[in-house]
């Protein structure tokens, strides 16, 4: 496989590295300046907790937000409308519901989570109190090889559309793209992450509303679903597609896109072991965590649903006319498998306005999911490794420090790595689909862990690497026998992949009961978990209040002070973040988001696809318009849930700091100071302080009042 010569180039060099590293360093700012106002205006605290975490308290649509963002990967608008222009309509589907289904499972997985270990930052710690060492480095190596894999895809795709739009070297695209999002991940952390999720998330939503609109309203070219539809045939007449019904690209019965749905699913399950949505879940307070991740779910199959429709057609429908980039030559296969459909149809539709908004859409979804997958790197590497191994009493300064030093590190070090994928030939479109082989192995041990008792150590540690080994073995001997060669090709065939995918994935379901009844079921109690802790945040909080700790006075409980005990004056409210009461809020919701998950499984997997699969039909005119209405509806239902339902959940915060900055800048600073004073408990460093405690001491839910805790407190550090 090699590299085609790009023949137009719409864009400059200069608006490649503006974007590049004029809009990183921007949102890298905007990034630092947020974060002051929060540590200002609402005394919050980057400590090594809310680092990881976000303190525990995100309400649920900031967290959909952030996962819709999250998932929004660059194969999710590249890979997606690379599928829809091979394989037609159902290249569309399949990439979005084979990959919707998985968020949506996720929730019951996030739920379970916080339910047994709700002091966890990461599922590997999960992992290393029920099994031990063995387990858990064998999960820490599934975990990062996930993150190591996204990160590729990520700068990988980037960088070729990059240098597709702008004339950017691919090496320049992958040392730079890295360059803003590790300052502000490294400023922000995972509240970071999702506050420029929200960003990213909305400015893809914009332009995927610019695309829709001018594909299917106002292009010249285009216009309507009809003039689409009346291409689209004509398309299937000069260059049918193989496999598919009538050699239509309007018709879900297609032989490859029925493959790469299967294939599609198996892979996507690395949201199971990929700790960046681990670590959303544990951010999510414990009433937002099912209603966030099904909305996310839902809301995110819009995306590559309707992106993927537009560009993908509108790709087939436009190449054999002059207002194609290329004409009168096609994309290579190299090209469209490195995703270079997407921003060939938008400048065929737009021009260069259609270059510009490729480079910025991609680079959004770029460096969005990039923040979550360093965020996740960091977690592990923190609490996994050094906490867990080096350091086990690591003071949070000193975890948060790791924590930086990790995010600096890899993400050089994955950029240094997708460069040497580019000059092996390895593309985007094939890191997507190896990734089920890879890491499809770690799903089932993983579910198990937290939803079995049964499970042992050695099933658990022993799993994945035999079913990856089998899968790895499995993938290269269809390979051989099947197409006669071991290649770059050869093994990016639909059944070279669908072959390794479905071992990875299904191996263990023999190799878990033969580890589990050869060395005796487990039996494990679930309590042992309550005994994961958190970080002692003392120091930070207290520096955010203007409390300086000396030695000699150490031992007093400095961090419940007069504001806590205003906040803690009102018991019903500690009641409400007591753990037991945590814990039965999420049992509530585990039983909602099973039954949803189940039925949403059914739908999009089965119920939808599998008839308009096996009956063969060809979309008429007015089917083709109804299924570009309900795309825009779609479209329009994500936007709400992702743009305008985080603004709805923080209005009171973002009138605070309206007011706050307004008093500033207008010398009235001293009602600011008054303000926090009569209400102690809006600020984070105060709520922080009362969590911690919670956490810590569940007792405190027994106690009369807050002056008894304190007493009693006060005691037990006196009697040692």
């Amino acid at each position: 496989m090699s590299e085609a010569t790009v023949r137009y180039v719409p864009l400059n060099q200069g608006a490649g590295y503006g974007v590049l590293v004029g809009l990183g360093l921007f949102f890298s700012a905007g990034m630092m300046l947020l974060t002051w106002m929060l540590r200002r205006y609402k005394k919050e605290v980057i400590t090594a907790e809310t680092f990881s975490t976000a303190a525990k308290s995100c309400k649920k649509f900031l967290i959909a937000s952030g996962v819709v963002s999250s998932w929004t990967w660059a194969a999710t608008l590249l890979t997606s409308s690379s599928k829809t222009y091979v394989n037609g309509v159902f290249g569309a589907y399949g990439y979005a519901a084979g990959a919707t289904v998985q968020i949506i499972m996720f929730s019951c997985l996030a739920i379970r989570a916080k339910q047994i270990c709700p002091n966890a930052h990461s599922y590997l710690e999960i992992v290393h109190a029920r099994y031990g060492k063995a387990a858990h480095i064998t999960f820490i190596t599934w975990g990062l090889i996930v993150n190591i894999l996204v990160t590729a895809m990520l700068l990988a795709g980037g960088s070729a559309v990059i240098k597709d739009l702008t004339g950017v070297h691919v090496i320049a695209g992958c040392l730079l793209l890295p360059l803003g999002v590790i300052l502000y991940t490294m400023f922000g952390g995972l509240k970071a992450t999702l506050i420029t999720d929200y960003v990213h998330g909305t400015m893809v939503l914009i332009i995927a509303f610019v695309f829709g609109f001018a594909a299917f309203a106002t292009s010249s070219a285009l216009g309507s679903p009809g003039k689409m539809w009346e291409l689209l045939n004509e398309a299937a007449i000069s260059d049918p597609r193989e496999g598919n019904a009538e050699g239509s690209y309007l018709t879900m019965s297609s032989k490859s896109a029925g493959i790469f749905f299967i294939v599609n699913i198996i892979s996507n399950f690395n949201p199971f072991i990929d700790n960046a949505y681990f670590s959303k879940a544990f951010a999510a307070s414990p009433t937002a965590t099912m209603p966030s991740y099904v909305l996310g779910g839902l809301s995110w199959f819009a995306i590559p649903f309707f992106v993927a429709t537009t560009m993908g057609l509108t790709a087939r429908a436009l190449q054999s006319s002059d207002v194609w980039p290329t004409y009168p030559q096609s994309l290579t296969d190299y090209e469209v498998n490195s995703g270079l459909v997407l921003p060939n149809a938008a400048v065929a539709l737009l021009g260069k306005g259609g270059a510009v908004a490729s480079l910025l859409v991609v680079f959004t979804a770029v460096t969005s999911a990039m923040s979550s997958e360093l965020v996740s790197v960091s977690t592990v590497v923190t609490f996994d490794i050094y906490r867990s191994y080096i350091n086990p009493e690591a003071s949070g300064k000193r975890l948060i420090f790791i924590s930086h030093a990790t995010v600096l590190l890899f993400g050089y070090v994955m950029a240094a790595f997708a460069i040497g994928l580019y000059y092996a030939g390895v593309s985007m479109g094939y890191l997507y689909e190896l990734m089920g082989v890879l890491i499809g192995g770690a799903v089932i041990p993983l579910c198990l862990t937290l939803f079995n008792k049964s499970q042992n150590a050695w099933a658990a540690a022993l799993s994945p690497p035999i079913a990856t080994v089998l899968a790895i073995i499995s993938w290269i001997a269809c390979s051989k026998g099947v197409f006669g060669a071991v290649d770059v090709n050869t093994t990016f065939e639909d059944y070279s992949m669908l072959t390794g995918n479905l071992v990875a994935l299904m191996s263990p379901c023999f190799l878990i009961p033969i580890f589990t009844y050869a060395f005796k079921p487990q039996n494990f109690d679930w309590e042992i978990l309550k005994n994961v802790r958190r970080v002692d945040e003392e120091e930070e909080l207290l520096a955010a209040e203007g409390v300086k700790i000396d030695e000699e006075n150490s031992d007093k409980l400095v961090p419940l002070t007069s504001r806590v005990t205003q906040i803690a004056s009102n018991l019903a409210d500690l009641h409400k973040n007591d753990l037991a009461e945590q814990e039965t809020i999420l049992k509530k919701h585990f039983k909602v988001s099973l039954a949803l998950c189940i039925f949403l499984t059914f739908a999009f997997l089965l119920l939808w696809p599998i008839p308009m699969y096996g009956s063969k039909y060809v979309f008429s005119k007015k089917f083709f318009t109804g299924w570009v209405v309900v795309g825009f509806i779609w479209l329009f239902f994500c936007a709400a849930v992702v743009v305008v339902g985080p603004l709805y959940e923080s209005r009171e915060s973002l009138v605070l700091v309206s007011k706050s900055i307004y008093w500033d800048l207008t010398g009235q600073s001293y009602k600011f100071k008054q303000w926090q004073d009569e209400n102690p408990e809006k600020l984070t460093a105060v709520k922080s302080q009362i969590s911690q405690q919670l956490s810590q001491r569940a007792q405190i839910v027994e106690a009369k009042n807050i002056d008894e805790y304190l007493v009693n407190e006060d005691s037990d550090k006196k009697s040692g």
